[in-house]
C-alpha cells in the first residue's frame, strides 16, 4: 500500500474516532431518535437511551487508551498560554497533514532561573522572560508562533513547512538558544543566562495531536535539562521509556545502592597558581542498567522516600577514602576529596564518631576529607545540632568547604561560627567573569572579604580558559568546572591526572630557553 494512502487511511482513522469520541457525536442525536422511531417504536428509543451514554463512554476510554504514551506524561497547565500553544499546534498538525508538509513543537526554559529572581528581583526577572520571549520571535518566521509554557520556559509552534528533519530541527534549536544566551542589559547590570531546549517532530507521534506534540517536547526538554545547562535533546522513544522507568520507586533505588550502582563519579579542582591538582569532589551517579547515568536529582527522592539518605552518605564517605586510597597506592598526590553531606546528616548526633572510624579504617589523616556544605544549610541552622557537627568535624582537622556561596544569604557571623576554611563561590558569579566587569567586580568583592577573613576560595563552574584566566589573575585560589574536567568514575581519573600532569610539564619555564 502506497505511504501516502496509508497516511490517509490513519489521518480518517483519527478523525473518525474524534466524531465518535467527541462532543460533536452530540449533533447525530436528534436523527439517531426518528431512525429507531421509525424502525423500532418507543422500544427500541428507550433501548437507545440507556445504550447511548454507555457506548460513549466505553469510546471515550478506548481513545484515552490511544493517547495514553503522551497523555500519561501531561504536564500541568499552569500558565492560560499553554492551552493557547496545543490549539495552535492542532491547527499547525492539521495544515501540514493537508499540504505533505512538516512541523514540530519547540520548547526553550532558562537555567537557574531562580538564581536570577534571588539575585536581581522579581520585577528584573519578568523583565528578563519577557525580553527573552521578543528575540525568541525575532529568531522565527512570521508563521512561528512563541507562547508562555511556563513560570520560566516557552513554547514555540514551528510550520508548516516543506522539509523539517532531526538536522534541521537542531541547528534551528541551536538558532534559538544562541539569541535567548546573549547578555542581557538591565538597569545598568549585565544578566547572563543559559537555556535548555527540547523539541519534538510531527513524524514523532505519529497520528497523536497538539497536546501529544507538547509533551513530546516536554520530555526532551526534560532530559536536556538533565544533561543541561545550555543543552539540546530531540524527542525519542527512549527519552519517553527514560520518563516512564519507575527509577523513584524505593525497592529498585535500594537495591541500586546496596549492589553498587550508585557510586561517586569525581570532578577534579585544581590551583590557579601553580596548575596542581589540589583535590577531587565526589558527586553521586547511578548507573542504570538500562537508562544509563542518572543524577542525584533522578534518584534522591526515591532514597528520601525509603530514608536511605544517611546510607548513600556512608556509601559515598566509603567510597571517596577508598579512591584517595587507591590513588596513594599509584604514586599520584590528590592532598584531599570533598564529600557533601545533607542537613540529614549533619543533624545526626553520631555523624563525627562514623566518620572518625571511617577515617580510621582506611589509615586516612582527617585533613584528607572535605566535607562540603551548602550554604543555605548554614544559612537556616544558627543554632543546632548541625553547628555542633561542622565544628567537631573542623576540631578533628577535616576541612569544611562552604558550598554555592553566594545563593543561601549566610551572614559573615554564621560563617565564622561554623568554621568555614573555604567558600566555594557559585557558578552564577562565575559565568563570563573574562567579559564582564560587574562579575569582575563582585567575584573582587568576596575574594576581599576571604582574604580578610582567612578564608581559601575556590570558583565552581568554571567553563572556558578566558574565565580560568581571570579567576587567578583576580587571586582565586582555586577553580573546578567542565573546562577543567567533567565528573568522571574512578578508573578515569588517573588517566586524566596523567594528562594534566604531563600538560604541566610541558609548559616553558620563564627565563629560560627551550631547547
Amino acid at each position: 500500500m502506497p505511504s501516502r494512502l496509508r497516511h490517509t487511511i490513519s489521518t480518517s482513522r483519527a478523525h473518525l474516532r474524534t466524531i465518535l469520541t467527541g462532543p460533536q457525536i452530540l449533533l447525530y442525536l436528534p436523527a439517531l431518535v426518528v431512525l429507531g422511531y421509525w424502525f423500532g417504536g418507543t422500544d427500541l428509543i428507550l433501548g437507545m437511551a440507556m445504550g447511548f451514554p454507555l457506548c460513549v463512554i466505553s469510546l471515550s476510554i478506548l481513545n484515552k487508551g490511544h493517547r495514553k504514551p503522551f497523555g500519561h506524561y501531561r504536564h500541568m497547565a499552569n500558565f492560560p498560554e499553554q492551552q493557547a500553544l496545543e490549539e495552535r499546534l492542532d491547527i499547525v498538525l492539521n495544515s501540514a497533514h493537508k499540504k505533505s508538509q512538516k512541523m514540530a513543537c519547540m520548547l526553550v526554559a532558562l537555567d537557574d532561573f531562580d538564581v536570577i529572581t534571588e539575585r536581581y528581583g522579581r520585577l528584573s526577572a519578568e523583565n528578563v522572560l519577557q525580553r527573552v520571549k521578543h528575540r525568541l520571535a525575532v529568531a522565527l518566521r512570521s508563521n512561528d508562533v512563541v507562547y508562555r509554557h511556563g513560570a520560566h520556559s516557552f513554547g514555540i509552534a514551528i510550520g508548516p513547512v516543506q522539509q523539517l528533519d532531526l538536522e534541521i530541527g537542531l541547528h534551528l534549536a541551536g538558532r534559538l538558544q544562541a539569541a535567548v544566551e546573549d547578555p542581557i542589559i538591565l538597569d545598568r547590570t549585565t544578566i547572563y543566562i543559559s537555556a535548555s531546549v527540547g523539541f519534538s517532530l510531527d513524524a514523532d507521534i505519529g497520528l497523536g495531536m497538539g497536546a501529544d506534540l507538547a509533551d513530546a517536547a516536554h520530555l526532551a526538554l526534560k532530559e536536556a535539562q538533565r544533561h543541561g545547562p545550555s543543552s539540546i535533546r530531540a524527542y525519542s522513544s527512549n527519552i519517553r521509556d527514560i520518563a516512564s522507568c519507575p527509577h523513584f520507586i524505593t525497592d529498585e533505588v535500594q537495591n541500586a545502592l546496596e549492589n553498587g550502582q550508585i557510586r561517586p563519579w569525581f570532578q577534579p579542582q585544581v590551583s590557579t597558581d601553580t596548575g596542581q591538582i589540589t583535590g577531587f569532589e565526589a558527586l553521586a551517579r547511578w548507573a542504570h542498567p538500562k537508562l544509563g547515568m542518572l543524577t542525584p536529582a533522578e534518584f534522591l527522592p526515591g532514597l528520601e522516600q525509603a530514608g536511605k539518605i544517611e546510607r548513600l552518605g556512608e556509601v559515598m564517605l566509603f567510597q571517596a577514602l577508598n579512591a584517595l586510597k587507591s590513588w596513594d597506592a599509584q604514586g599520584l598526590d590528590v592532598p584531599h576529596v570533598g564529600v557533601n553531606f545533607t542537613s540529614e546528616e549533619l543533624r545526626n548526633p553520631k555523624l563525627p564518631e562514623k566518620i572518625g572510624w571511617e577515617l580510621d579504617r582506611f589509615d586516612m589523616a582527617p585533613d584528607r576529607l572535605t566535607v562540603e556544605v551548602l550554604e543555605s544549610v548554614v544559612a537556616n541552622s544558627p543554632e543546632d545540632m548541625i553547628s555542633r557537627n561542622i565544628n567537631r568535624l573542623s576540631e578533628m582537622r577535616c576541612h569544611i568547604d562552604l558550598d554555592d556561596f553566594g545563593t543561601g544569604h549566610a551572614s559573615i557571623s554564621l560563617i565564622r561560627r561554623f568554621a568555614v576554611e573555604r567558600i566555594k563561590i557559585d557558578r552564577s558569579f562565575v559565568t563570563k567573569v573574562d567579559c564582564d566587569p560587574e562579575q569582575q567586580r563582585m567575584i573582587s568583592a568576596i575574594l576581599l572579604m576571604a582574604e580578610k577573613l582567612g578564608l581559601e576560595t575556590l570558583a565552581e563552574g568554571v567553563e572556558t580558559a578566558g574565565e580560568h584566566a581571570m579567576l587567578a589573575q583576580l587571586g582565586c585560589g582555586h577553580v573546578q568546572g567542565f573546562g577543567i574536567g567533567r565528573p568522571m568514575p574512578f578508573d578515569k581519573t588517573i588517566d586524566w591526572m596523567s594528562h594534566h600532569l604531563l600538560k604541566l610539564d610541558d609548559l616553558p619555564v620563564i627565563g629560560q630557553v627551550r631547547n
